[in-house]
């Protein structure tokens, strides 16, 4: 017999009518965040970064591919959770990016390009990319300022005497952390409008939209540390 609570149809409903309250105001308090996010003001990218795609070297101007807007998920790789010799992609990275080739053409058909860089040559980009079944565009800043300046890497310096992640001062930084960047490209100059980072990663993990449907919900209590089920798509095994 269940544990949980349990009631009539008619409890349920009562119940269920009063959470699509909360739910609604939820959503409006998100709208509303969405109208301030897009009131940011845009910063124009004067420094040049070049980085390696599959047709060669690229500016960021070049990674929008003609659109007006770019998404630049920075991943990471050869540092994060789970890594192995032969997989060298972090697993919750891997997790957000698996959610990337099926909103692609939909982003593409709003004039927005989403890439993905990390800090690695690029055939072991494109080796683990091959292994994992992903078709979206991957470039490495490998050699390039670009994942540093936009608060995703630390150097050494850094890394020892503490920097600014996520908005806000980390006594020991990472060397490497996961984030989003937006950026537009308006005549000609290209400008960042927005970044986001640790959780704010969330919301690109459509698994956790579903989890959180379930009746056990995202059911992370008891785990070493909430996100020690993450595995790569094919680690799960037979379930």
């Amino acid at each position: 017999m269940t544990k949980h609570k349990t009631g009539t149809r008619e409890e349920w409903l009562g119940a269920r009518l009063a959470l699509l309250k909360s739910e609604k105001r939820l959503m409006r308090q998100s709208d509303e965040l969405a109208r301030q996010r897009q009131e940011l003001p845009w910063v124009r990218i004067d420094k040049e970064y070049l980085l390696e795609t599959e047709e060669g070297s690229a500016s960021l101007a070049d990674l929008f591919q003609k659109r007006s807007q770019l998404f630049v998920y920075h991943f990471m790789f050869g540092y994060g959770y789970r890594l192995t010799d032969e997989r060298q992609g972090c697993t919750g990275c891997s997790l957000i990016a698996d959610h990337f080739d099926c909103v692609i053409p939909h982003l593409n058909g709003r004039d927005i390009t989403l890439v993905c860089e990390s800090i690695a040559p690029l055939q072991e980009l494109q080796d683990y990319k091959q292994q994992m079944g992903w078709r979206f565009p991957w470039v490495s800043s490998l050699g390039s300022d670009f994942k540093y300046d936009f608060g995703a890497a630390f150097t050494e310096e850094q890394q020892r005497d503490g920097a600014d992640y996520n908005y806000q001062h980390v006594d020991r930084a990472e060397p490497q952390k996961e984030g989003m960047s937006v950026f537009a490209l308006q005549d000609g100059a290209v400008y960042h409008t927005y970044s986001t980072y640790a959780r704010g990663t969330e919301a690109f993990m459509g698994v956790y939209r579903f989890l959180d449907l379930a009746p056990w919900g995202r059911n992370e209590n008891g785990l070493e540390f909430p996100q020690a089920w993450w595995r790569r798509h094919d680690e799960y095994g037979n379930r």
